[in-house]
C-alpha cells in the first residue's frame, strides 16, 4: 500500500528523536519532502528556493541527512531510493504511528515548560504554515515580521527559530527584550533610545560611537536614526535582523510608543530606497492588539507581513504526547485539550507533570482548577494581574458569568487577550478555556 508523504516523514521522524534525542530540523525535511516526491527538485533548486548555498546543501546538509537515515535504518539510504526504504519499514513494522512505541522505552530528558523552547528540543511543535512563511519572508528585503499571541502561546520560541534560521543565511540576528529592560529605560524617549542603541551595538559586536552621532538639538528619534544610518549599518554589511520581543510593553507609555513606533514604521519605509538601510529587517512580537490611537501611517502595525499564532490542535498535542513518551487515549487528550483550550504551555505542563512525577493524566486533571492542582502557580500569577486592575477584573468576573459571548470595552478585551483569559469573537468576547472559566468562577463565588 502506498504510504502518504507526511507518513513517512513522520516515520523518519520518530526514527531519527529515539536516534539523537531531536527531531530534523527545517531543511532536512524540506531535503527529505523533495527525496519523496515523485517529481523530485534538484538541489540547486531546493537551495535557491530556501536561501542556502548550492553547495553547503549539496555537500554538506544533504550528505549529513542520509547518513544520519542510513545509520537509524541499518541500510544505506539515498535521495534515489529513501522512498522505497521508509516504506518497506512502516510495512514490516506494521506500525502506522510509531511514536509511542519507539520511545516509550527510551529515557526521556525532560525541560522546564517555562520560557522558550531550546532550539534543538524534541518538544517543540512546527508552527506550520506560519513558520516556513516566516523563515521565507525574512529573507526578502524590507522583510517586517509581526507574531502576535497571548502570553505563553510560543512566539518568543518561533521568534529564537526565526533569528537561528537568519544566522544560517549569514545575517546578523538582534534580540531585544523589552520586558528586561528596567522601568528607568521607559521614563523618556531620550534613554529609551540611547538604551536601544547600546544594544543592537553591543550585540553587533561594535564600540559604542552613541555619544559622536548625539545631538540634543536635532533630538533623540533624529539622532537614533543617524547613529543607525550612518555607523551600524556602514559598518556591518550583511543584513541585520532585528527582532524586538514583548513590543506590547510599550502601549503602557503611550507617549514613548507613538514615538518609538513610529520611528520603527519610519526605518521600514527607508529599507524600500536607501541603500544602508535595505541591510535592516524586523522581527516585531507582541502580545495583543494595539490599544493607544496611533496614526495609521506611523504604524508598524498594518505593514510587512503579520502572523497569528493559535492555540495546538488535536493533532498537535497528540505529537507532543507521544513526544513525552505517553500513550494515551484520545479521550484523554481531548479532555486535556478542552480544559486548558490548547494553549501550548497548560499541554506541555501536564505532560512534563505526567512523566516527571509518573502521574495519571486523569488524576492530574481532577484537581487540575483547585488551589492545590498543577495549574496552581499560574491561576495565582493570572489572578495576580488581575487584582493589578480592579475594573479589569470585574469585567471578566461577567464575561465568565454569562454562557453567551458579552460585549465588553476594546481595551479592556484586548488586555484580556493578551493574558489568555479570552477569545474575541467580533466585538464580543468568550472565556479561552474551561480552567479559566471554573477556577475564576469558584475564585470571585467566595470573595
Amino acid at each position: 500500500m502506498v504510504k502518504s508523504i507526511e507518513e513517512l516523514l513522520e516515520l523518519a521522524e520518530a526514527l531519527v528523536i529515539a536516534k539523537q534525542r531531536k527531531p530534523l530540523s527545517y531543511i532536512q525535511k524540506i531535503i527529505l519532502t523533495e527525496a519523496l516526491l515523485e517529481t523530485k527538485k534538484t538541489y540547486d533548486q531546493i537551495a535557491e528556493e530556501n536561501g542556502y548555498s548550492t553547495s553547503y546543501l549539496k555537500n554538506g546538509l544533504a550528505p549529513h541527512l542520509w547518513q544520519l537515515l542510513s545509520d537509524v535504518m541499518g541500510e544505506k539510504v539515498t535521495k534515489a531510493n529513501c522512498r522505497c526504504v521508509l516504506e518497506r519499514e512502516l510495512k514490516d513494522k506494521n506500525i502506522p504511528k510509531m511514536f509511542p512505541k519507539i520511545v516509550s522505552n527510551q529515557p526521556i530528558f525532560l525541560e522546564s515548560p517555562e520560557g522558550q523552547v531550546p532550539l534543538n528540543s524534541i518538544f517543540y511543535i512546527e508552527r506550520v504554515p506560519s513558520e516556513p512563511i516566516c523563515y521565507q519572508e525574512i529573507k526578502n528585503q524590507s522583510a517586517l515580521l509581526r507574531i502576535k499571541a497571548p502570553r505563553k502561546m510560543g512566539k518568543t520560541s518561533l521568534m529564537a527559530r526565526i533569528l537561528d534560521y537568519a544566522q544560517q543565511q549569514d545575517y546578523h540576528p538582534v534580540r531585544l527584550s523589552l520586558h528586561r529592560a528596567s522601568s528607568l529605560v521607559f521614563r523618556s524617549t531620550e534613554k529609551f533610545l540611547r538604551w536601544f542603541c547600546a544594544n543592537v551595538t553591543q550585540q553587533l559586536s561594535l564600540e559604542s560611537q552613541i555619544d559622536e552621532f548625539w545631538d540634543e538639538d536635532v533630538g533623540a528619534l533624529v539622532s537614533s536614526s543617524l547613529y543607525f544610518q550612518g555607523y551600524l549599518l556602514e559598518e556591518i554589511q550583511q543584513p541585520i535582523v532585528l527582532a524586538l520581543d514583548e513590543v506590547n510593553q510599550l502601549f503602557e507609555y503611550p507617549s514613548l510608543a507613538r514615538d518609538i513606533l513610529a520611528l520603527l514604521r519610519s526605518w521600514h519605509e527607508e529599507t524600500r530606497d536607501i541603500s544602508n538601510w535595505k541591510k535592516l529587517r524586523f522581527v516585531i512580537v507582541y502580545s495583543t492588539d494595539i490599544y493607544i490611537p496611533l496614526d495609521t501611517n506611523k504604524s508598524p502595525f498594518n505593514v510587512g507581513l503579520g502572523i497569528d499564532l493559535y492555540p495546538f490542535n488535536f493533532e498537535q498535542v497528540q505529537i507532543l504526547s507521544q513526544r513525552y513518551g505517553l500513550s494515551l487515549t484520545d479521550q484523554e487528550l481531548k479532555k486535556l485539550t478542552e480544559l486548558v483550550g490548547g494553549f501550548p504551555y497548560l499541554i506541555r505542563l501536564a505532560f512534563d507533570h505526567c512523566v516527571r512525577r509518573n502521574i495519571p493524566l486523569q488524576q492530574l486533571l481532577e484537581t487540575a482548577t483547585s488551589d492545590t492542582g498543577i495549574y496552581s502557580d499560574h491561576l495565582h500569577e493570572q489572578l495576580w494581574l488581575l487584582q493589578q486592575d480592579p475594573d479589569l477584573a470585574t469585567v471578566y468576573q461577567k464575561i465568565i458569568g454569562q454562557d453567551n459571548p458579552v460585549k465588553v470595552e476594546q481595551v479592556k478585551a484586548f488586555k484580556l487577550k493578551s493574558m489568555g483569559l479570552v477569545h474575541i469573537q467580533g466585538h464580543q468576547v468568550i472565556p479561552s478555556c474551561q480552567l479559566y472559566r471554573q477556577y475564576f468562577q469558584e475564585y470571585f463565588s467566595e470573595v
